[in-house]
C-alpha cells in the first residue's frame, strides 16, 4: 500500500431543490408518519453524509460503465477512478477505504411564502457562522468577500432597496409574520452563495439574480421556526382495486421540503488508499468528481414520482497539508 503525504483537496457541493425533496428519517411516532432527517439540537433538516455519498458514486459509476461495456456491477468493481474515489464494493470493503469524504448536507436558505416577490430565501447568523467554520474546515474563507449580518428578533436583513419582498420600503411579511426591515444589508453574502453554491448553467442565471435580490436574514430563532414548520405535509393513500376506497391502514402523512431549499456539503479528497499511480493523488480524485458529477442529483426517496431532483454544483475550495 502507497505511503499518503497527509494531502488534502476540498470543495463545496451545493445542491439546490428542483422538486419537493424527502431525505426521510424513517417512521415516527408524531402525526407525520414519515419526517425529514433532522439535526438532533437545532431541528433543521439535514441530509445524511452517508446517503449523498452513496448518490454522489451510483452517478459517478453511471458515468464511467461505458468503460465497461455498459456493465454498471463491472464498473462498480474493477474502474480505477471510481473505487479510489469511493472505495471497493461491499464485498471488498474491508480492502481500503475511499479517499472521498462527504460530510451531511445542511441546510443554507430555505424558502419561504412572502406577501410579495412570492416567495424568499431565509438563513439566520447561525447558519452562516457555520458554513463560514466549514469553509475554514475546506481551507478558504468566504469571510473575505462577506460579513456575517446581525440582526434582532421580527426584523429582517434584506439584499438591498431592489428586494422585491419589501412591502413600503419597511417591512416584509413572511407567512402570517411581519418583519421590519434593518438597517444592514446581506447582498454580499447572496452574491457568494449565488457565485459559488448556485448552478452555474445558463438556464440558471435568472435564479442566480434572484437569488441575489431575494435572501432575507432573520434572527436565528425565526429562521428555526420556519425551518420545523413551513414544510410541506402530504397525505399519502393506497386504494383497493375494486372499490377505489383507502384500504384500512393506508392512510399516512409524509413530509417534504419545498422546492428551492438550497443545502450545502464540504468534500474533502485524500490520496487514495489502497492504490498508486498519477490518478491517486488527492487533486486527481477530486478532479474525477469534478468531471462526472452530473447537473442534477436525485436525493431521498419517491424518486419514481418526481422527488428529490437537486441541480448540483461542486466549487473547488483549495488544499493543504
Amino acid at each position: 500500500m502507497p505511503e499518503t503525504n497527509g494531502q488534502v483537496h476540498s470543495a463545496i457541493l451545493g445542491l439546490h431543490a428542483q422538486t419537493s425533496l424527502h431525505p426521510g428519517s424513517g417512521t415516527a411516532l408524531g402525526t407525520v408518519d414519515l419526517p425529514v432527517q433532522r439535526e438532533r439540537h437545532t431541528l433543521w433538516p439535514t441530509i445524511p453524509g452517508s446517503a449523498l455519498k452513496g448518490v454522489l458514486r451510483d452517478a459517478c459509476r453511471d458515468h464511467v460503465k461505458a468503460e465497461h461495456g455498459g456493465d454498471r456491477a463491472k464498473a462498480n468493481r474493477e474502474n480505477r477512478r471510481l473505487t479510489a474515489a469511493f472505495g471497493p464494493p461491499t464485498e471488498s470493503a474491508a480492502e481500503h477505504a475511499g479517499a472521498l469524504s462527504v460530510t451531511d448536507a445542511r441546510l443554507l436558505a430555505f424558502p419561504v411564502r412572502s406577501l410579495k416577490g412570492v416567495f424568499a430565501w431565509v438563513t439566520c447568523p447561525a447558519v452562516l457562522e457555520r458554513l463560514a467554520r466549514d469553509l475554514a474546515l475546506g481551507h478558504t474563507s468566504g469571510l473575505d468577500e462577506w460579513k456575517i449580518p446581525q440582526v434582532k428578533r421580527d426584523n429582517v436583513v434584506v439584499p438591498g432597496d431592489d428586494c422585491p419582498c419589501l412591502h413600503e420600503a419597511t417591512h416584509v411579511v413572511l407567512e402570517e409574520f411581519v418583519f421590519e426591515r434593518a438597517a444592514t444589508s446581506s447582498d454580499e453574502v447572496a452574491g457568494w452563495v449565488a457565485r459559488h453554491l448556485l448552478s452555474d448553467t445558463p438556464a440558471f442565471s435568472a435564479t442566480r439574480e434572484r437569488f441575489c435580490r431575494c435572501l432575507l436574514v432573520l434572527h436565528d430563532e425565526d429562521f428555526t421556526h420556519f425551518a420545523r414548520h413551513a414544510t410541506e405535509i402530504v397525505a399519502r393513500v393506497g386504494l383497493e382495486i375494486e372499490t377505489k376506497t383507502v384500504k384500512d391502514g393506508a392512510l399516512f402523512y409524509e413530509e417534504f421540503l419545498p422546492p428551492e431549499s438550497l443545502f450545502y456539503a464540504l468534500v474533502l479528497a485524500h490520496d487514495a488508499r489502497g492504490q498508486s499511480g498519477p490518478d491517486t493523488s488527492a487533486a486527481a480524485v477530486l478532479k474525477f468528481l469534478s468531471s462526472v458529477i452530473p447537473p442534477f442529483l436525485q436525493v431521498g426517496a419517491n424518486e419514481t414520482t418526481g422527488k428529490g431532483y437537486c441541480a448540483t454544483r461542486l466549487f473547488p475550495l483549495g488544499g493543504a497539508k
